[in-house]
């Protein structure tokens, strides 16, 4: 935290440029650290995925490591949103690598014995969904304090954008590393990955926060959050659009290695291929977003018909080759969607609530994804990845609309 007497920076001017906000020393750490965490995640992702796959040839199989990964963020994100608004979110990010470091070298060794029990890889997997739970809210919470209100709507789309980044760095490595050297190569990367986020999150400088929470000592009450929830439409909207969009067209990480792997028959290389290419549109999406000067909880309407076209125009692919060619526009539906979403919540949280308010966001992210990933699994199953797709356009239209429709009523 920020001394109590520290000067307060400066407003910047109109229309920064967002690649100014590289010049603050922590942000580019924290960056750096999102960056390795999210990349090492990928070579993670892939390698059970692919593991799964080989072992069951199942849709249903591959869901329920969504179910091992996520329902722990069901059960802790109270707590975690509670941990980042009254401890130091720099503080649960370095105990959260540390962590990771030990859960992700424990599936190197699980999946290094060829005679291992599926069971226990779902067990861990879980663990390290236990810890991702606290990283994923505080690294939220922490954008506020590296670089303050005024830079806070580029800061989290860059953030964002840190993410197309990994999944285009992620997952091309990946499925280099698991063709060449196999799946515990890839956990081994991902443990590094952590080691070295440890290492640029411990360089990130206290003194150099600023607070979110006043100066008084009190912390925000669960009843002040769920006031907070009545007064404000926004953030309801929001979290409203968050849970309805993950249950049915967030679960990619199923629907589209049941596409490449089990609808069109394409190998490792092809799967990490699709990835980049996807991760790329939403780089770009994420960049054109820095030029727009305002986003709302309104923005959200524009970007879920992007994010609905984007998915139809994937489902609408006849072979690998056109999956491929697509992948790029459904990764720009994906990164406007998700920065704005992201963006808006945070622009429309008190500062000293945005803990909370990322953990409801990340709830309805990742908690509510293992009941939408079985049912998903199970309609991929019983039809094909492509009908996966064609719901997730079809509900996010719908979406769309019922955003238009609340923000004209409040308008009229």
């Amino acid at each position: 935290m920020a001394d109590a007497g520290r000067t307060p920076e400066p407003d910047p001017p109109e229309r920064e440029p967002a690649s100014r906000l590289f010049r603050i020393p922590n942000f580019s750490l924290f960056v750096s650290a999102q960056l390795l965490l999210n990349t090492g995640a990928w070579f993670q992702n892939l390698a059970i995925a692919l593991i799964i796959v080989d072992r069951t040839g199942s849709a249903s199989a591959l869901a329920l490591v969504t179910v091992a990964q996520f329902t722990p963020l069901l059960i802790l994100a109270g707590v975690a949103g509670k941990a980042a608004d009254s401890v130091s979110p720099r503080t649960v990010l370095l105990i959260a690598a540390a962590c990771a470091v030990i859960t992700t070298s424990s599936l190197a060794v699980i999946v290094s014995d060829d005679e291992m029990w599926l069971g226990w890889l779902y067990v861990l997997i879980a663990l390290g969904g236990c810890v991702s739970a606290f990283e994923r809210i505080s690294s939220q919470a922490f954008i506020f304090e590296i670089v303050g209100a005024a830079r806070l709507k580029n800061a989290v789309v860059l953030n964002t954008m840190t993410f197309s980044s990994a999944r285009s760095i992620g997952p091309g490595l990946a499925g280099v590393v698991f063709l060449a050297l196999g799946p515990v190569a890839c956990l081994v990367a991902n443990a590094c990955a952590y080691a070295l986020a440890f290492l640029a999150l411990l360089a990130i400088r206290p003194a150099q926060l600023q607070p979110r929470r006043p100066d008084t000592g009190a912390q925000v009450s669960f009843r002040q959050v769920l006031g907070e929830l009545r007064r404000n439409l926004d953030l309801r909207v929001i979290l409203i659009v968050n849970s309805v969009v993950t249950f049915a067209a967030m679960n990619l990480n199923v629907v589209l290695t049941a596409a490449v792997t089990i609808s069109f028959s394409g190998n490792p290389g092809e799967l990490g291929l699709m990835h980049m290419l996807n991760a790329v549109g939403a780089m770009i999406g994420g960049f054109l977003l820095t030029r727009v000067d305002r986003i709302t909880a309104s923005t959200l309407g524009g970007a879920l018909i992007a994010y609905s076209l984007s998915l139809g125009i994937s489902a609408a692919a006849p072979d690998l080759l056109w999956f491929l060619l697509v992948a790029p526009v459904l990764g720009a539906g994906i990164g406007i969607y998700q920065a704005v979403l992201q963006s808006s919540a945070q622009m429309a949280s008190p500062p000293d609530m945005i803990g909370r308010t990322m953990s409801l966001v990340t709830l309805g992210n990742f908690g509510i994804a293992p009941f939408g990933a079985v049912l998903i699994g199970l309609l991929i199953d019983a039809t094909s990845a492509q009908w996966a797709l064609w719901l997730g356009a079809g509900v996010t239209m719908l979406t769309a609309a019922s955003v238009w429709l609340v923000f004209r009523r409040r308008e009229a």
